[in-house]
């Protein structure tokens, strides 16, 4: 099926791996034109050179602290010199604070809402005029099924994802006047590169297929193992079409069936 993300301009936040990196493989695959970011950019470039259609007149890429409205701003506007617009927008910079409120200072609890409000929010609104004069702007907030169903082992993070879900919400309200969709992408536990160094750092005498075999069953995963990468992106590259155009407020779980919550 046809898309019609062919020749559309879409950012990617914490495009170096992971979700982003397979995020930008499938765009580029559809055809459309990737602005690529994330905080180390030398390492952006190294990965997503090789790239099928990774091309310097579709693909950008540059260094940008999402957190920062400042640096945001100016990769935003590095995007529009570069492509000339902007159709569709993901946030996906993020990481997990595995520790219980015991063990999470103020810090690290305001370093979790930074990045999963202000990871978002900073992009949205440099991005918010572009998107409107688009005529199918979108944007996907990358969270998680620990918006809706916290772990007391990930306190500071279960917060800031719920947070991040009421503000996709309030988002998606607000920006309807401008022709703009916003909708979330709820992940469940996604074989990336934070469960490997997991995997590495723990001293099983598993496999890593066996050990995360063994975490799916015991967080009640369904279909009995994690998900990947590309099983997220698909869902993410189907909301940006404009195919999905009376889509907008909606979630999406993609966690094997784990989510509790009716």
């Amino acid at each position: 099926m046809d898309l019609n993300l062919s020749g559309r301009t879409i950012i990617v936040t914490g495009a170096s791996s992971g979700v982003g990196l397979a995020t930008t493989r499938l765009l580029l695959a559809e055809g459309a034109q990737v602005a690529a970011c994330a905080r180390d950019g030398e390492r952006l470039r190294s990965v997503l050179s090789d790239l099928p259609g990774a091309s310097p007149h579709r693909l950008f890429t540059a260094s940008c602290d999402v957190t920062d409205r400042d640096s945001a701003q100016r990769f935003t506007d590095a995007v529009l010199g570069e492509f000339g617009s902007i159709d569709g927008l993901v946030c996906n910079a993020g990481r997990s604070l595995m520790a219980t409120l015991d063990d999470t200072d103020d810090q690290a609890f305001r370093d979790e809402f930074e990045l999963k409000i202000f990871g978002s929010w900073n992009m949205v609104r440099a991005a918010r005029k572009a998107l409107a004069e688009s005529g199918a702007g979108s944007v996907v907030n990358v969270n998680a099924i620990l918006s809706r169903q916290p772990e007391s082992r990930l306190a500071a993070t279960s917060a800031a994802r719920a947070a991040l879900l009421n503000l996709t919400h309030t988002l998606a309200e607000t920006l309807a006047e401008d022709g703009t969709r916003v909708n979330s992408v709820l992940l469940g536990l996604i074989d990336t590169g934070q469960w490997r160094r997991r995997f590495e750092s723990s001293g099983t005498t598993l496999s890593y297929d066996e050990w995360s075999a063994e975490i799916a069953a015991n967080r009640g995963i369904a279909l009995g193992r994690f998900g990947n990468a590309d099983e997220v992106a698909f869902h993410i590259v189907t909301l940006l079409s404009p195919r999905s155009s009376y889509t907008t407020a909606a979630t999406i779980d993609v966690g094997g069936g784990v989510a509790r919550y009716v």
